[in-house]
């Protein structure tokens, strides 16, 4: 659980080094929906384009965890994240971050959001 615990905190104040420390070489990102940001991705220890380097190269990005709810190597915290972009409507909502965390890195991340439908419209604009 610490190891999501810095996550959480990483992404919380924009620590893209944090990220990165607790992230393993092999990470997989699963994002739903039909944005940019979708499918399973591979970017190991590199999380661009997830939510925070994405956001922060076009607008403010925020990400708090509520709630963490650990059950052996999952972890599952419930959110609340926003964003901005020039001319789009903000961003915000809450969602779940499903973490598979082994050795003390996470190796798998799902995330959900509460309207991805809304989500994917934000993502998706140009």
């Amino acid at each position: 659980m610490d190891t999501v615990a810095s996550y959480g905190a990483a992404m919380a104040t924009g620590d893209l080094e944090g990220v990165r420390a607790v992230l393993a070489e092999d990470a997989v990102w699963h994002q739903p929906g039909a944005n940019v940001l979708r499918g399973p991705r591979r970017p190991g220890r590199d999380p661009c384009p997830p939510r925070p380097l994405h956001g922060a190269q076009r607008g403010p990005f925020a990400l708090a965890t509520d709630n963490v709810a650990p059950a052996g190597d999952l972890v599952v915290t419930t959110i609340r994240f926003s964003a901005q972009r020039p001319g789009v409507e903000p961003l915000d909502q809450h969602g779940a971050d499903i973490f598979n965390v082994e050795d003390g890195l996470i190796r798998k991340i799902w995330l959900i959001s509460e309207d991805q439908a809304a989500e994917d419209g934000f993502w998706n604009a140009a």
